[in-house]
């Protein structure tokens, strides 16, 4: 269990973690177009898992600046209703934001800890999280209280990332600044990017969780953008986690890093732009 692990605190992981969203808020909110482009089969993927349609209650656990919110929005249309959450107010407001200049009217938004939203039990038919959950540090209360949130028969689905070996968009660049910076990758049982991405262990942590009928699929989701260079902006822009990581490099040190990473990911760059390998999880159960 994460509160077994020495030197891991989860209340200063969740202090930092918020503090990361609520700075690179813009820049994400601005990279929406992209971040469409390269998740949006896999989140059409998901509301289809989660039995996402008309008239349906959802509620999105670590919306960020809501891509997946809003088309499940579209979805459910005037009778159905969407709530989004994250534990970043600044965020939220984008997603907010997008929903009034989109007309929708069927979206809100609820500043919220993705393992207590404090919402009444069985609420909702539909409980979605896009690349949310492996970041929760205590994931086993997260989804108990998504399947409280759903009324019986209700389905859950969440995109994660599978292993570091089929994401080196993302893998090869936090590696890289990990060994540059003398920083440990975390240790097993602890909140990341690919915590959940091992065979069995999404299926398994819904399955303890309660949920019934569950499924994990497999979805190629590679980012697509111009060059290297537009890529390792994209990162310098809105990966948080990154910056983070760099805090204590001075500015020579911080622009040598990232010149790096660029450096790194140009062997994905080919004749047809830059082709970032990405393998994504979905993973969906029912609450009894």
């Amino acid at each position: 269990m994460i509160g077994a692990i020495a030197d891991f605190d989860p209340d200063i992981y969740k202090r930092t973690t918020t503090e990361q969203w609520q700075n690179v808020a813009p820049a994400w909110a601005a990279w929406g177009p992209v971040l469409e482009a390269w998740l949006g089969n896999a989140t059409d993927r998901m509301l289809d898992r989660a039995a996402v349609g008309p008239g349906s209650r959802v509620l999105d656990v670590a919306a960020g600046a809501g891509g997946q919110s809003l088309a499940a929005a579209r979805r459910v249309g005037q009778e159905g209703r969407v709530l989004a959450t994250d534990i970043s107010p600044n965020i939220l407001e984008y997603a907010a934001a997008s929903a009034r200049a989109e007309g929708l009217t069927n979206l809100a938004t609820q500043v919220a800890d993705g393992e207590d939203i404090g919402v009444e039990p069985g609420q909702f038919d539909a409980v979605i999280s896009r690349l949310g959950l492996m970041f929760l540090p205590d994931r086993a209360r997260a989804l108990g209280g998504m399947r409280r949130a759903l009324r019986s028969g209700g389905r859950v689905a969440a995109i994660v990332y599978t292993t570091p070996e089929h994401n080196g968009f993302f893998s090869r660049p936090i590696t890289l600044v990990r060994e540059r910076t003398r920083q440990p990758p975390p240790s097993p049982g602890q909140p990341g990017p690919f915590s959940l991405g091992a065979p069995g262990v999404l299926e398994s942590e819904l399955l303890a969780a309660g949920f019934t009928a569950v499924t994990v699929d497999t979805v190629d989701a590679p980012v697509l953008l111009p060059s290297a260079k537009d890529f390792t902006r994209f990162a310098r822009e809105s990966f948080g986690a990154l910056h983070q990581m760099m805090s204590d490099l001075d500015e020579t040190a911080r622009e040598g890093l990232w010149a790096e990473v660029e450096s790194a990911v140009s062997v994905w760059e080919g004749t047809h732009g830059f082709v970032g390998p990405c393998e994504l999880l979905i993973g969906s159960g029912t609450a009894p």
